[in-house]
């Protein structure tokens, strides 16, 4: 009897430990992450190892009478969809929950003070000035971060570190989350306080549907005039519509974004968010590089793999 398959779309071409932990258990079949060839291939897998650049959807799910196990190198699964993988009794594995892995992935938290100072010291638009030979120090004056207030909301893992960070910086750090979890030196505070109080707030929370557009028309509008908004967590956080408003009118002086919601879709050029930052330089996004570097995703692949293989090994097919 040969090996079972296992689809990915995850890109493992500069993550070689993860492709021999995958391919020592299972026929692999490396596919471009995108709807049509999952479609294509996921009728013969007993297994995926999956990409955050396409969702598995109930849809894609009927036609995969053989998926026992899905894994992700991440710890959000909104790339997932949940419900349908728990009628049908097939497996998620993720990192959500092996926190000694995680404490040693600190890349996301790095990219979210690099928006910071993005933002704060308008980087993009003058490096492009310069670029272009405009050297003109005075028109591209942005603010120091000693003495601000930086709001966290929530303070696990990525909101801890970010903390380290700030207090690093010299600023006032408070924090918002639903346990008392915030770090040593942080100040825990309601919601509406951390809005009222931030002058940056940061987002590290996982999406759920409770929180879904939680930082809507009626959070902005109680954030302090010309605060920073930076997100590296789930774009669906956020009411786009309502940060837009708020961007536009200068209510929100800057936000810096590693995520937007859809991020699935075909024509990202056309989003919104994406249409206003080509116009506008208090909106910086990237995309959804908070976790790629070399060393978190040699570290994050491998460890999903792992857990993909220990699954099948554990529990064989009968």
């Amino acid at each position: 009897m040969g090996k079972p398959v296992c689809v990915c779309t995850a890109d493992l071409s500069h993550v070689p430990e993860a492709r021999r932990i995958l391919e020592s258990a299972f026929e692999l079949r490396s596919i471009e992450p995108i709807e049509s060839a999952l479609r294509r291939h996921l009728p013969e897998a007993a297994a995926y190892f999956a990409s955050l650049h396409v969702r598995l959807t109930r849809a894609l799910l009927e036609d995969a009478p053989l998926l026992r196990a899905a894994a992700t190198p991440s710890t959000g699964l909104d790339h997932f969809d949940l419900d349908a993988m728990r009628e049908r009794g097939i497996v998620v594995l993720s990192l959500k929950d092996d926190r000694q892995l995680l404490d040693r992935i600190t890349a996301t938290a790095e990219l979210t003070w690099a928006l910071i100072l993005a933002c704060l010291r308008r980087i993009p638009a003058a490096a492009a000035a310069a670029s272009r030979g405009h050297w003109a120090r005075d028109e591209f004056r942005g603010h120091q971060l000693a003495g601000k207030t930086l709001g966290i909301l929530g303070c696990g893992r990525l909101g801890s570190m970010v903390a380290e960070y700030g207090q690093a910086f010299r600023m006032k750090v408070i924090g918002c989350d639903l346990l008392p979890v915030c770090p040593p030196g942080v100040e825990q505070v309601s919601f509406e306080e951390l809005l009222q109080r931030s002058d940056i707030l940061t987002i590290h929370i996982h999406l759920t549907p409770e929180n879904r557009r939680l930082i809507d028309r009626r959070a902005l509008a109680q954030m302090k005039p010309g605060s920073v908004l930076i997100n590296t967590s789930r774009g669906a956080i956020i009411d786009e519509t309502a940060l837009l408003e708020a961007l536009r009118n200068g209510w929100i002086a800057a936000a810096g974004l590693d995520v937007i919601d859809d991020e699935w879709g075909e024509n990202l050029a056309e989003h919104p968010l994406v249409a206003y930052s080509r116009e506008n330089e208090n909106l910086i996004i990237t995309p959804h590089i908070g976790g790629v570097t070399f060393e978190s995703q040699e570290l994050a692949f491998a460890a999903a793999a792992q857990k993909l293989v220990d699954f099948f090994r554990s529990k064989p097919q009968d």
